[in-house]
């Protein structure tokens, strides 16, 4: 006996049901990216190593998806460093090429190499699948889309803004309420850094700080001083552990805090930018709130960073998130191009809309007529009348064989097809088109201008 196929954990197969509710989230999104002046863009599934490794620091680099060269990749190690098992060293000898971890990094590839042919600044969006080897939970797989919109070429802060306003307006499109949007700066955490004199670890005191969320205040200390930050400086930083109230008191709280600090009073500058213009723009749906421990992990980010945060009513981790990157695409030797992106998590949107019951009933994948078989004539009959139905947009089917009019009308009816049609030898002879309302049972005999309307 045949072993039963499945599927690599951490991915999915999609149903009609499921895709076509995907497809509305991702329509929604693309509406508003182009009402945005956004243009799309596509890259590779897979890059080449280089362009990947180091850009996401230690951790984002382990979840890396590498493919192994072609043919006989064992050919070019020799044996010393294959006795070592060291992987380290092991691969970039048996595999040049990884599979996407995001669309950031790729996009900043796309910059450089096309540069000559992108007028500035550059607005793009990209929407396609990243893969990351991360341990499959709710709401995090190994295969996800991304929903990325970008700027390059400017370092203009009502980007930052615009960005604000385009994550309320895709929420407001998807009647998602209750989504608040987090706010903070990465100039201001390397202010922190730098006033409890611990500059030369920003990096592992913001991948820490990040945990918050998911390790609680104890977990982010205890990683601190494994680590190497001091007890007097995370003893500084307590303030920032129990900080509250409105955007203001924080930003109030941060002014004084990082006084000492020309860089960090950078940051609170242009977070109190962004929060006062809002505030005067005013959001429809969502909420802006300045979090003083959001660091986001990722080591390109260099000024505002964002992350959205799904109704509390809702277990679900982020579902949307981005910053400002001022150096990005001077890994690639393309120096002064300022960028600033989101991403929307379209996989935990999807979650979120299908636990809080918001797709639109009309999101559907159903046919809406399907006319029953009785044989070779009537299906012809019943054809002429079909193609005219698809050509006015309706959907239509014709049952393939003529079989026991019971058996068709069950599949009509496992479908939720709300319509069924029969067109037998009477209703060729009249020209006409009996019309069943399958839930109610109701029929008519219609006449095909009778029947388009009531089908429109």
């Amino acid at each position: 006996m045949a072993q039963k196929p499945s599927i690599p954990k951490g991915t999915r197969d999609f149903s009609p049901a499921e895709v076509v509710k995907r497809n509305y989230i991702m329509n929604t999104i693309k509406s508003c990216f182009t009402t945005y002046g956004f243009q799309p863009i596509e890259t590779p599934s897979f890059e080449n190593s280089d362009t990947l490794m180091g850009k996401y620091g230690d951790e984002g680099d382990r979840l890396i998806f590498k493919i192994l060269n072609s043919g006989d990749f064992l050919r070019k190690v020799d044996d010393t460093l294959y006795s070592e098992k060291d992987s380290g060293k092991l691969t970039p000898k048996i595999s040049e090429k990884a599979l996407r971890y995001d669309l950031t990094v790729p996009f900043a590839r796309y910059v450089v190499q096309h540069q000559n042919d992108i007028d500035f600044p550059f607005k793009r969006y990209q929407i396609q699948p990243v893969w990351r080897a991360d341990r499959p939970q709710k709401g995090r797989f190994r295969e996800f889309f991304q929903c990325d919109a970008d700027v390059v070429g400017s370092k203009s802060l009502w980007q930052e803004l615009e960005f604000v306003q385009l994550y309320d307006t895709v929420f407001n499109k998807l009647s998602l309420e209750g989504v608040t949007i987090k706010m903070n700066n990465r100039k201001v955490l390397s202010g922190i850094a730098e006033v409890i004199g611990e500059s030369n670890k920003l990096i592992d005191f913001t991948v820490a700080l990040d945990k918050l969320d998911k390790i609680g205040e104890d977990g982010v200390k205890k990683e601190m001083r494994e680590k190497g930050i001091s007890e007097d400086a995370i003893e500084k930083l307590q303030p920032l552990f129990q900080v509250s109230g409105t955007a203001s008191e924080k930003l109030a709280l941060l002014k004084e805090l990082l006084s000492a600090s020309e860089i960090g009073m950078q940051g609170v500058n242009e977070l109190e930018f962004i929060i006062q213009t809002i505030t005067e723009l005013e959001l429809q749906t969502a909420t802006l709130e300045v979090d003083v421990t959001l660091a986001r992990g990722l080591n390109y980010y260099t000024g505002a960073i964002f992350e959205v945060a799904a109704p509390s009513s809702v277990k679900m981790g982020s579902i949307g998130g981005g910053g400002r990157y001022d150096d990005l695409t001077g890994i690639f030797g393309l120096k002064n191009m300022s960028g600033v992106g989101i991403s929307f998590g379209l996989d935990r949107i999807y979650l979120v809309l299908e636990e809080l019951d918001l797709f639109p009933e009309t999101v559907s994948a159903n046919t809406k007529v399907l006319f029953i078989n009785f044989g070779e004539d009537e299906a012809r009959y019943a054809m002429k009348a079909i193609s005219k139905l698809r050509k006015e947009g309706i959907t239509a089917e014709l049952y393939p064989d003529a079989a026991k009019m019971g058996k068709q009308m069950g599949y009509a009816d496992k479908r939720n097809i709300p319509f069924t049609v029969l067109a037998g030898g009477n209703e060729m002879e009249t020209e006409t088109y009996t019309l069943k309302h399958m839930k109610s049972g109701e029929q008519d005999a219609v006449s095909f201008t009778e029947l388009r309307a009531k089908l429109l």
